[in-house]
């Protein structure tokens, strides 16, 4: 490899306030980039990228206006970054050598880059028996939301009727085999019967319902949860929390992961809830959060998904997209119906 190299950067050219982002909003460049050992400051490493994360919280980064989900917003012209799995190509630090690879919590969408060695999570030791997409997906942002979700907010007893919107996603998949670790009773949503099969037969899950099928939402949840619901760990927002709210049991916990039925949005035309007094005499809990509020808990996230992978008892499954000109399209997949798993994108083998 020279030291002059052309990259293929993906960088925010417009706002997307509302809708599905486009090619207008978001756009591939090449730049060259030099790999010269006398372009690295102290502290510094070159990286080649591997594996790139796709998550639905990116959508609320080019939206041009802070609110909701309250991410600082990209410039125009900036590159996008995300979780992602790199290769040392050169290193101005004695911690990493080449060869080395490791979880960039700041990865520039690109095939390759500059980055502090601040950015660096961890090393990924290939030989351990985990997949590399899987410090993307269980090991990563959604394993983390998951295991938050369920562990730390949630926190359901032994037999607790627990609910899981999206439950086929990168979240929801993991969150249902952690609650099912804990002995509950577990029940999802999803939008397909053969995503319903799949939560059943691979996650574990004790049943689920098409909720393009089964719509009347109340309905359903009389159906599944006669008994009530313990736990809900909200991921859709809009008329699936709503109706949620009318099968609470007292004291029910509802931890608020993502509301992806309304990233698209603006504001004013999101699905409002109207029935929030049944949390007053229920005396429910219900709580946003942010994983970079909890950061101080990922070793024990860590620790846990680890055992969980290795022991099999967390079952992943990922969608991995190749070349990083498909980052766009991979974007777009999470928000709608076709996607499974955790979505990722192959840059460099």
């Amino acid at each position: 490899m020279g030291d002059l190299v052309e990259n293929k950067e993906w960088y925010v050219a417009a706002y997307s306030p509302e809708g599905v982002p486009t090619s207008d909003h978001l756009k591939l460049r090449t730049v060259s980039l030099s790999l010269a050992h006398e372009s690295i400051p102290d502290d510094h490493l070159i990286v080649e990228t591997l594996l790139l994360s796709v998550d639905p919280y990116l959508r609320g980064t080019i939206t041009g206006t802070l609110e909701g989900l309250f991410i600082p917003q990209y410039q125009l012209n900036q590159v996008l970054t995300t979780f992602a799995v790199v290769r040392v190509i050169r290193s101005k630090d004695s911690k990493y050598s080449e060869g080395d690879i490791l979880l960039n919590g700041y990865g520039l969408v690109a095939e390759y880059s500059i980055v502090p060695s601040s950015h660096i999570i961890r090393k990924i030791d290939p030989a351990n028996g985990i997949s590399l997409s899987d410090y993307l997906g269980s090991l990563g942002v959604p394993g983390f939301a998951a295991w938050l979700g369920i562990e730390v907010l949630g926190n359901p007893k032994p037999a607790s009727n627990v609910f899981i919107s999206a439950a086929s996603g990168a979240v929801g998949m993991i969150a249902g085999q952690l609650a099912k670790i804990r002995g509950c009773r577990v029940i999802g949503s999803t939008g397909s019967d053969d995503k319903v099969k799949l939560i059943k037969e691979k996650f574990g899950y004790d049943d689920g319902f098409n909720y393009n099928i089964e719509s009347d939402f109340d309905a359903a949840l009389s159906k599944y949860f006669p008994d009530g619901i313990d736990v809900y760990l909200d991921n859709v927002g809009g008329k699936m929390l709503e109706s949620v709210l009318n099968h609470v049991n007292k004291n029910a916990r509802i931890p608020l992961c993502g509301m992806i039925s309304q990233y698209n949005k603006v504001w004013t035309e999101r699905e409002g809830i109207r029935n929030l007094l049944n949390m007053v005499g229920k005396e429910v809990r219900m709580e946003g959060f942010m994983i970079k509020s909890y950061l101080h808990r990922f070793g024990d996230f860590v620790k846990d998904m680890e055992k969980y992978l290795q022991e099999g008892k967390i079952k992943p499954k990922s969608k991995i997209n190749i070349g990083i000109e498909n980052f766009l399209e991979s974007l777009n997949s999470v928000f709608s119906n076709s996607n499974i798993g955790k979505v990722v994108v192959q840059v460099k083998a």
